[in-house]
């Protein structure tokens, strides 16, 4: 494991982390907004009547719809750690390589379609990012595939 691979990885985990507890703060303010119970609590089940009852995963979910920032940049970040590790598993093979910037970007683009009927903004802001994101990584996979220039060592 080189060393510069090892630094970002930690650093990327660390931001994770960080990034995981301001959405899950951000998003316990579900507790004090029982309207919103109904819908936005996945995890705890359709008829929460009581504050205690709510599962701390829902409390993603209200920050994700609402307070999308911090969701944003957890779900970038356990992206990046994801393809660094892809990368990292797969430099040595073009055809690995391809396959699994391919499959991540079809990964992006289901997610991007589960979210589009969101009425929140939220909700839009993840369509967007996974949208794009879909397509920005099928574009890389089909260019790591198909053009290979001489500055662009794989094997290193």
């Amino acid at each position: 494991m080189t060393f510069n691979y090892a630094s970002q990885f930690i650093m990327a985990a660390l931001f994770f982390i960080l990034f995981s507890f301001c959405s899950w703060y951000e998003g316990s303010e579900i507790l004090d907004n029982p309207r919103e119970w109904k819908h936005s609590t996945y995890f705890s089940g359709d008829h929460v009547i009581d504050a205690h009852a709510i599962s701390d995963l829902d409390y993603f979910v209200y920050a994700a719809k609402f307070r999308p920032m911090f969701p944003v940049l957890m779900t970038l970040t356990a992206s990046y750690i994801s393809l660094l590790t892809g990368y990292r598993f797969f430099k040595s093979s073009i055809a690995k390589k391809t396959l699994f910037l391919s499959g991540f970007g079809v990964l992006f683009l289901f997610a991007g379609g589960i979210v589009s009927n969101s009425p929140t903004i939220g909700g839009g802001i993840f369509q967007a990012i996974f949208l794009m994101g879909g397509l920005l990584l099928i574009l890389a996979a089909a260019l790591s595939y198909f053009w290979k220039p001489s500055w662009f060592n794989t094997e290193s």
